[in-house]
Formats: C-alpha cells, sequence, structure tokens
C-alpha cells in the first residue's frame, strides 16, 4: 500500500524538503515580507546574509551547468524571489545602522577588513560594483531577454509548422509531436516570463544606489545630531557601515545579474558552458602556434616586460602542441573506428539489399562531356532536365521522376547512354565545340562537315565547326548546339518509354493528387471498382500511343462508367480514348482534315473475326502470308502518305482499333490508329489510300 501510495505522489517518497517543498517555499515568502517590518537581532542578520550569497553562488552554478534554458526554467519565479530576499536584507541592515550603529559581524568585517577601513577605497569600490551591474551587466540581459522573447514568439508559427511537417512525413510520432510542441510553448513562455524578470535586477541596482546614500546621508545625521559625534566621525563610522552592506548585498546581485545574463545568451548550445567553451575555443592547435608567435614578438620588443610574455607563450605552444597530438588521436581513432564500421558492414545483409535498388533512369556521360553538367564552366544540362520535366508533365501528364547523372569513364569521351531502370535503352556522341547541322528540305548548298545520324529521330546531319554556323542556317540547315541535341533525344527517349516509366506508385501520387479537387470520384473508383495496378495499366495504354493523361478527372469518369460492366483494361482503354476525342483530334489534324489510310471492310472484317481472348488479353491470330501481304500494302500506303507530307495515320472502326494497332505495333513502332469514334464530327476525314489483302 505504502509502494502505491509513493508511486501516485512521487514527492511522498523522497526527503523532507521534497515533500513539503511548497510549504516550505511559501513560509520563506512571507517570512521575506516580514523581514522588511521586524527588526532582526544581528545574529540573524549575519546568517541571513551568508545564506544570501551561497543562494547566489547555488544559482550560478546550476545555471554553468545546464545544457539548455529551459533547464531551470523556474529562473524567472526565482529571480523575483532572490531580489525580495535582497531587498529585505538591505532594509533590516539599514534599521541597524541606524538605529545601533552596528548591523553584525558581516557588514563589520566586509567594511573593515575588506576595504582596510578606509571608506574612500570602499566607496568606490561599491560605486564600481553598482556600475558594472547596472550599466553592463543588468542592461545587457535585459536586452537580449527582450529579443530573445521577440524572436521566439516571432518563430513559434514556423516552428509549428516544420512539426507538423515532420508529422505528416511520418518522421515523428504524435507522441513526439507533442512533446515538441509542448517545448515551444514552454520557451515562448520562458523567455517572455525572462523579459519582465529582468527588470527585478535593474530595479535591485537602481534601490541599492539610493538605499547606500540614504544610509551615508542619514546616519550622519543620526550620528552628529543623536549620538553628539564629530561630522569627521560620524561620516567614517556611517560610511564604512553603508559600504560593508552595500559590498554583502551587491556581491550576490551582482552574481545573479550574471547567471541571467548566461541563462538568456544560452544560443545554440548543446552542453553545458564551460564543455562548450573548451570545445569552441580549443579545437583549433593553429591559432594558439600563432598566438604563441605573436607573444615571442612581445616579448623582445625593447621597453615591454619580457619575462610574462615569455611565459604566456611558452603556455600556448604547449596547448597548440597538446590539442595537435589529440588531433592526430582522434583521426587515427575515426579511420580505425571506421574501417571496422566498414567491415562490418560489408558483411550485413542490409548492405547487400542497399545494392537492389534501380535508379528510375540514368544518364551516363563520357567525361568530355561533364562540362554540360558543371555550372561554374557553363553547363545549363540540369537546368535543361528540369525544362524536359515540365515539358513531359504537360505534354503527357506524366511526372517523371528524377535522373540521375553518373560520369562514365569506361564509354568514350563523347559518348552518353541512357538508362531505363538499370538498361541501356539509348545512346549517342556529341561534339561539343560542333553544332548539328540537318537538313530540313530546304537545303540550297551544302556545307562541309562531319556525317553522323541526328539521335533522337535517325536522320542525316553533319557535324560542323562554330565558324560554318551562320552559313549552314542561311544554306537551309537547322542548326542546333551539343546540349540541345542531348536534351532532345532524352525527351523522345522519354515519351517513347513513357508507360514503361509509369508504375504503381507513381500512379498512386497522380490519384492522390487528384483526390485534393475530386475526392468523391476517386473514392467510387478506387479500391470499389478498380485497385491501382489495373488503374495504372490503362494509364500506361495511353502513354503508349502518346496521349496525355493530364486530364485524369476525365479519365476516372470514364472508368467509374464502365468499370462495373468489364474488368478488361485494353477494352477500358478504348472508352477512355473515345472520351478524349477532342484532344486526340486535335493532335493529330492539320487546318480541320484529318488525311490518313483506311482498311478494306474486308480486311476489318478479318482480323475482327481472328481475335482470340484468353485470361491474359486478346490477340489477332492471321496465318503468315496474310500477315506479310497486310504489312507490304500497309507500308506502300503509308509510304504514300509520307511523301505527301503528311504523317502517317490509319483510320478504323471502333471495334478493330485496338486488335489492328497490336497486330502491326512491332513491324511499324509509332504508327497512329484512330478510330471513327475517337475524331470529331466537325473534322473533314480526307482517306488518301486503303490498305487490302
Amino acid at each position: 500500500m505504502a509502494a502505491q501510495t509513493a508511486a501516485a505522489d512521487p514527492l511522498k517518497g523522497g526527503s523532507f524538503v521534497q515533500r513539503y517543498s511548497d510549504v516550505l517555499i511559501a513560509i520563506a515568502i512571507v517570512s521575506i515580507v516580514i523581514m522588511m517590518i521586524i527588526p532582526l537581532p544581528t545574529f540573524l542578520l549575519d546568517l541571513l546574509i551568508c545564506l544570501n550569497i551561497t543562494i547566489a553562488l547555488l544559482i550560478v552554478m546550476a545555471v554553468v551547468y545546464n545544457v539548455e534554458a529551459l533547464d531551470l526554467s523556474i529562473f524567472p519565479s526565482l529571480l523575483l524571489i532572490t531580489t525580495l530576499f535582497r531587498l529585505a536584507l538591505n532594509i533590516s541592515s539599514t534599521r541597524l545602522i541606524l538605529l545601533d550603529g552596528f548591523a553584525g559581524e558581516v557588514i563589520t568585517a566586509f567594511g573593515q577588513f575588506v576595504v582596510g577601513g578606509n571608506a574612500i577605497v570602499g566607496f568606490i569600490m561599491f560605486i564600481i560594483l553598482v556600475l558594472i551591474n547596472f550599466i553592463v551587466i543588468t542592461k545587457g540581459s535585459e536586452r537580449v531577454a527582450e529579443v530573445s522573447a521577440r524572436f521566439t514568439l516571432d518563430a513559434m508559427p514556423g516552428k509549428q509548422m516544420s512539426i507538423d511537417a515532420d508529422l505528416n512525413q511520418g518522421a515523428i510520432t504524435d507522441a513526439e509531436a507533442k512533446v515538441r510542441r509542448e517545448k515551444i510553448q514552454k520557451e515562448a513562455d520562458f523567455f517572455g516570463a525572462m523579459d519582465g524578470a529582468s527588470k527585478f535586477v535593474k530595479g535591485d541596482a537602481i534601490a541599492a544606489i539610493i538605499i547606500m546614500f540614504i544610509n551615508i546621508g542619514g546616519g550622519f545625521v543620526i550620528g552628529m545630531v543623536q549620538r553628539d559625534m564629530e561630522a569627521v566621525q560620524a561620516l567614517a563610522t556611517y560610511t564604512i557601515l553603508t559600504v560593508g552592506e552595500g559590498l554583502v548585498s551587491q556581491i550576490p546581485a551582482l552574481l545573479i545579474s550574471v547567471a541571467t545574463g548566461l541563462i538568456v545568451t544560452r544560443a545554440g548550445a548543446e552542453g553545458n558552458i564551460g564543455r562548450d567553451m573548451v570545445d569552441q575555443l580549443f579545437k583549433n592547435e593553429r591559432i594558439f602556434f600563432i598566438l604563441s608567435g605573436v607573444l615571442v614578438f612581445l616579448a623582445i620588443v625593447p621597453g615591454l616586460p619580457g619575462i610574462p610574455f615569455l611565459v604566456l607563450s611558452l603556455g600556448c605552444a604547449f596547448i597548440g602542441w597538446t590539442l595537435r597530438q589529440s588531433h592526430e588521436v582522434k583521426i587515427e581513432t575515426k579511420k580505425a573506428t571506421k574501417k571496422a564500421k566498414e567491415k562490418k558492414e560489408a558483411t550485413t545483409p542490409e548492405n547487400i539489399v542497399s545494392l537492389l535498388q534501380v535508379d528510375p533512369m540514368e544518364l551516363e556521360i563520357g567525361y568530355s562531356l561533364i562540362p554540360l553538367v558543371d555550372t561554374g564552366q557553363g553547363g545549363d544540362l540540369l537546368d535543361r532536365i528540369v525544362m524536359i520535366r515540365r515539358q513531359c508533365a504537360l505534354e503527357l501528364g506524366l511526372v517523371v521522376p528524377t535522373i540521375r547523372i553518373r560520369d562514365n569513364i569506361q564509354i568514350k569521351p563523347n559518348a552518353y547512354i541512357i538508362k531505363l531502370k538499370g538498361i541501356e535503352i539509348a545512346k549517342g556522341e556529341l561534339m561539343l565545340d560542333h553544332y548539328l547541322a540537318m537538313n530540313s528540305g530546304t537545303v540550297f548548298e551544302e556545307v562541309p562537315g562531319i556525317e553522323t545520324v541526328e539521335p533522337a529521330f535517325g536522320l542525316p546531319a553533319l557535324w560542323i565547326p562554330e565558324s560554318e554556323r551562320e552559313q549552314a542556317e542561311l544554306n537551309g540547315y537547322t542548326v542546333v548546339d551539343a546540349v540541345s541535341v542531348l536534351a532532345t533525344h532524352l525527351t523522345e527517349v522519354i515519351k517513347q518509354h513513357a508507360d514503361e516509366i509509369l508504375g504503381r506508385q507513381e500512379t498512386q501520387n497522380l490519384i492522390d493528387n487528384l483526390k485534393k479537387t475530386n475526392s468523391s470520384l476517386v473514392t467510387e473508383v478506387v479500391p470499389d471498382l478498380l485497385n491501382v495496378g489495373e488503374i495504372q495499366k490503362v494509364l500506361a495504354n495511353l502513354l503508349r500511343e502518346r496521349i496525355s493523361i493530364r486530364d485524369m478527372a476525365t479519365i476516372m469518369e470514364v472508368l467509374a462508367d464502365y468499370a462495373r460492366a468489364t474488368k478488361d483494361t485494353e477494352i477500358l482503354t478504348e472508352y477512355v480514348r473515345h472520351a478524349m476525342a477532342r484532344s486526340i483530334t486535335q493532335m493529330n489534324v492539320q487546318n480541320g482534315v484529318l488525311p490518313c489510310v483506311t482498311l478494306d471492310p474486308a480486311l476489318e472484317n478479318r482480323i475482327a473475326g481472328g481475335v482470340q481472348r484468353t485470361d491474359h488479353g486478346s490477340y489477332v491470330s492471321l496465318d503468315p502470308d496474310s500477315m506479310q501481304k497486310l504489312l507490304q500494302t500497309l507500308d506502300t500506303e503509308l509510304t504514300k502518305l509520307t511523301n505527301m507530307g503528311y504523317q502517317p495515320i490509319v483510320l478504323t472502326s471502333p471495334a478493330v482499333r485496338l486488335y489492328f494497332r497490336k497486330l502491326v505495333e512491332r513491324s511499324v513502332p509509332g504508327l497512329i490508329v484512330l478510330s471513327h469514334a475517337e475524331i470529331e464530327a466537325s473534322v473533314e476525314i480526307q482517306i488518301l489510300g486503303v490498305v487490302k489483302i
């Protein structure tokens, strides 16, 4: 039962002071007030003066060993109590000085022994202590407390937002967030209280000066009028007593003022004051070696005392040598610890697992292409990649993951390799001091250059020096610099493999982004009708044919309408394409006209009849001869279309589009296959050929 009681109230199991601390503090505060009214005997006054000095030393030591200001959060209240206690002692001692001309052994000792019985010396020392306390320490502490309170309050919203951000990202738990919020609130309360409490110290210093003049003036009058003293004797007696009383009062006041300054200037501290000072002042041995040299120079300067400077110089040199030795030991210890850690990590499974991480996209460059990345050499490839990611987001609705750039000394100096999930998918070579000139069909006179192939589209081109650039442009060439060639190639590769770049996590991010503005639509589709993987397949099908998925709301609307009828992602993709007819039309129509080739109705019927449906999807089954004839006829018709200056487009019926696309996508990559349902009614369809077999 006793153990349970102690657990319920931890103070009950402590010492007498801990158990009755609230009662003792209340009695102490009341006693301080009573001291101002009731005269105290001299022996009790001596004890209380010594207690005052002891409390001041205790507070200073507690502040020195604190790490944070909140470790002594009671300091503002403590400052008020000690100031009140000191003023009560001033009143009690003043009463005894003026009534009896004697205020105890402590004050007499300070007045006689400390100042040698010389009233003028004691008076000067007292004035100096008061000025130091009031002008230097108290003023500075008051200003620092005021600024700290203001900055702490101004920083509270930012700190709260930082805590909320860490909580949302999962970096901290709810309990940790609560603790950090409470700490911020306590800091604001503490520095606000210190801003007000510092005024007590200032007022105490002013009161000490006023009390001093009252004691001297009142004692001088009392000594001459009531005690029949000579003027010189009265002035000397009461001045010495006043100075003694002032010194025993100002020494604790000075200590507590120092403690106030220390606690409000503990900014960015990581340990107690002593440890921080040693760590920060004695961390660079070169400083002490330089200081030692300067002191040696001062020691040999004629007219200056050489021995003190020489002794200090040797001391600084010894400290510097000691720091260098300890620094070397730390370095060796760190090396040994690092080797042991690396050896241990090399054998842990976690180290091997980290090697399994594959970057979504990588760009490896030869060492000659490093200036393209180095901003110090004028390289802007990193900025170009940012623009490429923005362009892909606008055109395709795809958020391209971060592209990691590495230098690779194993490839040609001017070469680069583009990798997707660790596998090479494209490569090329650049000449940094040349420009790439391409024949756009309007060239009337060739220019000399190094023959090459434009890497993005495989067009014949020339590398020409900068001196030929202007002439090549005048002759009708399209001229671009090397970094633009790489950026264009990278953009085209991203568009070609957009369906592979889009994974489930990227799809989830797109869904989450849509949910911010259209939560009801997302909730209807996911996960009741379709899961993230099925939505990802629909989006990938669209990207495979370069249909933008930026309009996620329309896509999800269609999936919400048709996912109840079928779960076939290919069929759902066709429904989505029909809903996006306006954007598909805009991508392919030229001046309101759609030039294209179409399929013979008999061919469409044959393709529709050859569709085979399995659990893993649908495919078209045609015999090899028919397939070969189809590809030959298709190539002929598309060549006619291209020769006329039109892009190759095949128009089919909605029921056949998907299967015809599957049938020819390997043989004719990049072919645009549209259905009548994807073309707006206002568009004029111009059929320039028919594919037959």
